[in-house]
């Protein structure tokens, strides 16, 4: 377990329960000493005092007992930790060399070695950037430079192995954006899906996000009865776990379970995620056999931007001290994937945008996921404008896109910003039109609020008396007007079509495992940056994790286009464009993000390592049922000794 997980730091969660067995139930036996007599007779006050080992709890343990629940800390976790990262490194010497070329020819010890990749979540960079003073753009470079640089973990470690390929999450976060916008416009199309019987594989409406392992485990332990509203997408740390496993272990021809993929994470709870039993290679393998074949996971473990640091400090590296530079990265195997993956460094092959490094502020700090899908649904209704309401608290957002009834006044939204407001407040006419609802959606942040929700979402109560009928909820409603508004989270639950749930209050950024403000100080005394005047709590902090997690500022932007070939230029928006073109024809652009091309990327993954769509991308979540308190023996043994306390038998 990682020395700085305490109870101090769990601000987000609900308690442990008391009644863990799993301690119990895994201490090891003591062997008796050698001059032990079993025949001598003692007074108990003489007995020895007996050496216990320490009981441990695995990952494996907590997801199989539903003892207690957390959100955003495995308190009792003792795997997946910076010192499991180094002793990795030091036991296995690195399969490729220098170039990563693809081949067994360029591999070193095959069977002996691994391949070490490493992928980065954004709001690890933002913690990371705000605790120095840095662009998110020099954070990430340090980043690369501690796991893949020369001057990083290969320049310690038994064998110098470092991380040959350091992906970003937002890659992935792209294909995971744009397949829960299909899986969002596939059940507002088709109303067999409100029907668990009709579709069992398709999630209810309202369609709930499934990307915070933290909300997946409160509901799989306490609320089955929201599991059949999850959404069957994996989150980006599991998609793109599973790229790199499926595709390396293709191209280099080596086992999946020789390719190490560390993830580096905001929350705890990230490890628990990895550690299921459905994000294994169970659900995809290639091989056919039917010998009994222990599993591999697609993230072999995970590690937060604290441990980070603790990770850099174990190795004797000083993190503020890594160059602010890019470090060169050998291709990709697979081309194609290559230039999705990594497009800062293929500017002159590929003639559309940068992609950009994370969403504005309106899309939240946690993804993006709700703010896609409502940016999916004013580009397929033109005219329509989008509504927001806060609730009781900044955590609670509901959102509905309207339409103008009457089709003659649409005019007066098409022309609208981005966010499809009315494009002139002086119209009266416009703001007292009646409009028709043909979204609503919402987001529900903190486990306070989750709680909330969750009892909105349980079926109501079968009544048995004779004649008495079950109360159901109100019709939908069809138009509202701009006095109409009712506060967030005030609504019937069946209104939304899609709702975004994430545990940490504040989204990501927040996670329980990112920089806190206290210890912000100690950042600042290894690093350059001057001290902070005056005392900063941490909701300021948030803000300034929030700043550099959104921020594409003037800075990073001289910074990147400094790195890259002459014939690029950079805009005033900070994208990236190319000076041989001026995009990609037949580009379907969404929320910045070329729908076609991630399409493009997902068939060609799917083609090119024989794969169904369905297994690389999606997953399955099922109720843990709790054994606390209950009795080990099985429904035969039960048998047998009913049968026995009443004289009968076998």
């Amino acid at each position: 377990m990682s020395a700085i997980l305490s109870t101090d730091d769990l601000n987000d969660f609900i308690s442990p329960g008391v009644a863990c067995i799993k301690p119990v139930e895994i201490l090891p036996l003591q062997r008796p000493k050698e001059d032990h007599n079993p025949y001598e007779v003692t007074t108990e006050d003489k007995l020895p005092a007996q050496d216990h080992a320490p009981a441990q709890i695995s990952l494996t343990d907590c997801l199989a007992c539903s003892g207690c629940v957390t959100s955003a800390e495995a308190v009792l976790v003792s795997l997946q930790s910076h010192s499991e990262v180094l002793n990795i490194l030091d036991a296995y010497t690195s399969i490729l060399d220098g170039s990563g070329v693809e081949g067994e020819e360029h591999a070193k010890g095959c069977n002996e070695g691994k391949v070490f990749v490493a992928s980065v979540s954004p709001q690890v960079r933002a913690s990371i950037a705000a605790t120095y003073g840095l662009s998110e753009l020099k954070a990430g470079w340090m980043i690369d430079q501690l796991l893949g640089g020369s001057s990083g973990l290969a320049s310690g470690g038994s064998h110098g192995s470092g991380f040959t390929w350091i992906v970003d999450t937002n890659a992935m976060r792209e294909a995971c954006l744009v397949l829960g916008a299909d899986e969002v416009a596939t059940s507002m199309s088709s109303p067999a899906l409100d029907n668990p019987q009709t579709a069992p594989s398709a999630p209810k409406r309202p369609i709930l996000t499934s990307a915070c392992p933290g909300w997946i485990c409160y509901a799989e332990k306490t609320h089955p009865h929201v599991l059949p509203h999850l959404s069957c997408l994996k989150s980006p740390q599991a998609l793109t776990g599973t790229l790199l496993k499926t595709v390396l272990s293709r191209r280099l021809k080596v086992r999946p379970d020789q390719i190490w993929h560390l993830a580096v994470m905001p929350c705890f709870d990230k490890k628990l995620e990895a550690s299921r039993e459905e994000l294994t290679d169970v659900y995809w393998r290639f091989s056919s056999s039917k010998e009994p074949i222990p599993p591999v996971r697609d993230v072999d473990c995970v590690i937060t931007a604290r441990e980070l640091l603790m990770l850099a400090d174990t190795r004797g590296i000083s993190f503020p001290n890594l160059p602010q530079q890019p470090i060169c990265i050998p291709p990709f195997p697979d081309p194609m994937l290559d230039t999705f993956l990594f497009p800062h460094r293929h500017t002159k092959l590929i003639t559309r945008k940068r992609r950009r490094r994370n969403q504005e502020p309106a899309a939240g700090p946690s993804g993006g996921y709700l703010h896609h899908v409502l940016q999916d649904q004013l580009a397929k209704s033109p005219g329509s404008r989008l509504h927001t309401i806060r609730g009781r608290n900044a955590d609670v957002v509901e959102y509905t896109v309207t339409r103008p009834v009457s089709p003659q006044n649409w005019s007066h939204y098409i022309a609208a910003d981005d966010h499809r407001l009315a494009k002139d407040a002086k119209e009266p006419e416009a703001e007292a039109e009646e409009e028709e609802t043909i979204f609503r959606a919402a987001r529900y942040y903190g486990f306070r609020n989750i709680q909330n929700l969750v009892r909105k979402l349980k079926p109501p109560r079968t009544r048995r008396l004779p004649g008495a009928t079950v109360k159901k909820p109100p019709p939908s409603a069809t138009t509202i007007t701009a006095k109409s508004a009712t506060p967030a989270g005030s609504s019937n639950i069946s209104e939304y079509a899609y709702i975004e749930v994430m545990a940490c209050p504040g989204g990501c950024t927040n996670g329980g495992g990112q920089i806190k403000v206290d210890d912000v100080g100690l950042g600042k005394r290894q690093g350059e940056g001057k001290e902070e005047e005056g005392i900063m709590n941490q909701r300021e902090w948030l803000e300034k994790v929030d700043e550099a997690y959104y921020s594409m500022s003037d800075n990073t932007d001289s910074e990147a286009s400094s790195s890259l070939p002459s014939d690029t230029y950079v805009d005033g928006d900070g994208d990236i464009e190319m000076g041989d073109g001026d995009g990609r024809e037949g580009a379907e652009i969404v929320n910045g993000i070329n729908v076609k091309e991630v399409r493009e990327m997902l068939r060609h993954w799917s083609e090119s390592t024989g794969i169904e769509m369905e297994k690389l991308c999606f997953t399955t979540f099922r109720e843990v049922r709790s054994e606390v308190g209950k009795g080990g023996t099985g429904e035969k043994d039960r048998v047998v000794e009913l049968a026995g306390r009443i004289g009968g038998g076998w």
